[in-house]
């Protein structure tokens, strides 16, 4: 019964990695819960995937920037199914600006990509920690950037939010372990609208096209690549808290 199964909660999960990775944990036996700021509809398709898969499903939006949205959102898991096995930390905005354009920021945009990216998944952990410490075992994934670790990026605000949430894991997988596991995956460039909107289709392709010729791999992340790593944190890694994974193809390496 679909009440038996463990129960993971993704934040942003409407679209590119949540969504993928919300159908990857329902076809390994998952409940999901679905989350969404605006966009509605394309959460119902997710969850309709999700339960052609064989879940049972939850589609609420909620701005992870408001901690009472969070709380909502953990609660909404705990009234259908009486827990929460995993937290995927998904949800993330950005303001693409060039990185030397210091006019180009003000403090709003800091202000907003934190409270998003770092602070609203802080909101999520401790929404989700008290039933994670409750029934002794718990994986948390924060999806940061290889902006955090590299210091590139859509903007610096961006790469600094994302190098936050990844100091952020290794600080909870300090203070939550034994019973709650916390790790992060750094992504590198990812196939999807995000970014073909957000670099216009001129730079997106050709971003594709440098790094597919100067990447050790010779190819660049889909969302299919991340939600497997999510998954593989999330349902097995038993051992393994407080690390963070590169999915880039080796950007990070170069070439020489």
């Amino acid at each position: 019964m679909s009440k038996n199964r463990p129960v993971a909660l993704i934040t942003g999960s409407s679209s590119g990695i949540g969504a993928a990775t919300a159908r990857l944990l329902a076809e390994r036996g998952y409940n999901v819960v679905i989350n969404y700021s605006r966009s509605a509809d394309a959460a119902e398709q997710v969850a309709k995937e999700c339960e052609a898969l064989g879940a049972d499903t939850i589609v609420q939006q909620a701005n992870v920037a408001e901690d009472a949205d969070c709380r909502a959102l953990a609660q909404s898991a705990l009234d259908r199914w009486g827990r929460i096995d995993a937290l995927v930390n998904n949800a993330g905005t950005t303001r693409f600006c060039a990185h030397e354009n210091l006019e180009g920021l003000s403090a709003e945009d800091f202000h907003t990509l934190y409270g998003v990216n770092t602070i609203g998944a802080f909101q999520m952990v401790r929404a989700v920690t008290p039933t994670m410490q409750q029934s002794g075992q718990g994986s948390i994934v924060n999806v940061a950037s290889i902006a955090g670790v590299m210091g590139f990026g859509s903007s610096i605000a961006y790469a600094a939010s994302k190098g936050a949430l990844i100091t952020m894991t290794k600080s909870l997988a300090r203070a939550l372990g034994p019973a709650i596991r916390v790790n992060a995956v750094c992504p590198g460039f990812v196939r999807g609208s995000w970014l073909a909107e957000g670099l216009g289709e001129k730079r997106y392709n050709a971003m594709i096209a440098r790094l597919e010729a100067n990447t050790p791999l010779a190819r660049v992340c889909t969302p299919e690549d991340v939600a497997e790593s999510i998954a593989y944190f999330t349902t097995g890694a038993g051992i393994t808290t407080g690390e963070t994974l590169l999915l880039d193809g080796g950007t990070h390496l170069g070439r020489m």
